[in-house]
């Protein structure tokens, strides 16, 4: 097997993959239909959008790093179908409402953070379900394979919903029925989780119940140089950077006045460098700092050109860059949190990792759409672009300071065992409960 794709010996996996591609195109579709519900049948302009957004990822901010540790103490397959079920249940209510021709911006609102509050308690179980499906040897190319699926997703969601949006009159009763086509999407995954073998899983040993279980990640997180750096570059790109769906809701609409289907095609194209991006990504063996740094000041940069650009046309042709750059950077900080972080502690690190990299979209969206309204859509890409290359410098320094000059970061880095231990022995607990 191309060792672009050996992660798909393992047949619970290749279950996994099939399910989510889906489901992930389904979510995609919905967020374009949201996103447009709210920018012209509700009429909301660029604020409503980000406050939208926003509430779609507050849950994240609040709750992720409590369902980290009901990650580590739950078996993550069986979460999963409850927080896909539970995601399922609030896209079917927004589409009834949307269909019928009752929807209002108060209950768009309510319905983003509903999911929001979904995705919050999915999110670190199922990253930290990657490594339980294909063990250490095969992670780094299912995470890859999982960001190629994403993207693959991402290519068809919104097309497909502007298209289907366009068809059936661009009102409220359209957006309603893309709604629909992602509240069963949901089902997709529960299905395939259920026909998964358990016995193939590498599973590990659930932590019981007890005090201090967020604590002991955050204490663990604070002895890891690496990951600190991971997280200060993943803060500032998604927080400030990666609001796409402001950024090209507003270029479309604002600035190269056009409509629905045009708007979805942006989403595509953006896509289309994600795809290329996980594809190379999922041949990688090893990840070293200097990529990540490479990602981040190139997301950046590309950011900053996409702004500047005069016609819709460029500014399609050049998106791909944008995802390009933002997949490699995602997907090598989501590899890195996983390799170096104990599998006793995974869902607490993959949840303030979410956390982190999810966390900040409910204060830097609405002021991403308010900068948008208040001095034009292509500030929202000037500003996050150079918000991203600041993060940058920042974890630079950070690291450097940690380990010991500039010089680290432009090779590969090794934690020392004894400062830094890659296991937990229920000692080091005991300390760090303390």
């Amino acid at each position: 097997m191309s060792p672009t794709f050996r992660a798909l010996s393992n047949p619970n996996y290749r279950l996994y993959l099939a399910g989510s591609v889906v489901s992930n195109t389904g979510t995609w579709m919905m967020r374009v239909a949201q996103d447009w519900l709210v920018l012209r049948p509700l009429d909301g302009g660029g604020s409503a959008v980000g406050i939208t957004t926003g509430l779609q990822f507050l849950p994240v901010l609040i709750l992720t790093p409590y369902a980290g540790v009901l990650a580590d103490r739950m078996p993550k397959r069986r979460l999963l179908q409850i927080t896909q079920a539970t995601m399922g249940l609030f896209s079917l209510l927004g589409a009834v409402v949307a269909i019928t021709g009752h929807s209002h911006l108060w209950f768009v609102y309510l319905c983003a953070l509903g999911l929001g509050v979904g995705a919050a308690f999915d999110a670190p179980a199922r990253q930290s379900f990657v490594s339980e499906m294909v063990g250490p040897e095969h992670l780094t190319n299912a995470v890859g394979l999982n960001s190629a699926s994403f993207n693959v997703a991402r290519i068809l969601g919104p097309a497909l919903a502007g298209l289907m949006i366009g068809a059936l009159g661009s009102g409220q009763e359209a957006t309603g029925w893309v709604f629909a086509v992602n509240a069963v999407s949901y089902l997709a995954v529960i299905a395939q989780l259920r026909r998964m073998n358990p016995a193939l899983l590498h599973t590990s040993k659930l932590r019981g119940r007890g005090p201090g279980a967020l604590r002991e990640g955050v204490t663990y997180l604070r002895g890891q140089p690496k990951m600190l750096f991971v997280l200060v570059l993943v803060f500032f790109a998604g927080t400030f950077g990666m609001n796409f769906q402001i950024t090209s809701a507003l270029m479309a609409t604002d600035v190269f006045h056009k409509g629905a289907g045009e708007f979805g095609i942006l989403g595509s194209t953006i896509a289309i460098g994600s795809l290329t991006g996980a594809l190379m990504a999922a041949r990688r063996t090893r990840i070293r700092l200097r990529l990540l740094v490479a990602a981040a000041v190139g997301f950046g940069v590309a950011e900053i050109v996409a702004g500047s650009l005069p016609s819709y046309l460029l500014f399609a042709l050049f998106s791909p860059v944008i995802g390009f750059c933002t997949l490699t950077l995602l997907n090598s900080a989501n590899a890195t949190m996983q390799l170096q972080s104990d599998p006793l502690m995974r869902g607490r690190v993959m949840a303030l990792y979410m956390t982190v990299v999810q966390g900040g979209t409910p204060v830097g969206a609405p002021i991403i759409g308010w900068i948008g309204e208040t001095f034009g859509a292509r500030w929202t890409l000037w500003l996050g672009g150079g918000m991203t290359i600041v993060g940058a410098v920042l974890a630079i320094a950070l690291f450097s300071r940690l380990t010991g000059g500039l010089a680290s970061v432009l090779t590969p880095y090794r934690a020392p065992g004894n400062l830094f231990p890659r296991v937990w022995d229920d000692q080091t607990v005991a300390r760090a409960r303390r």
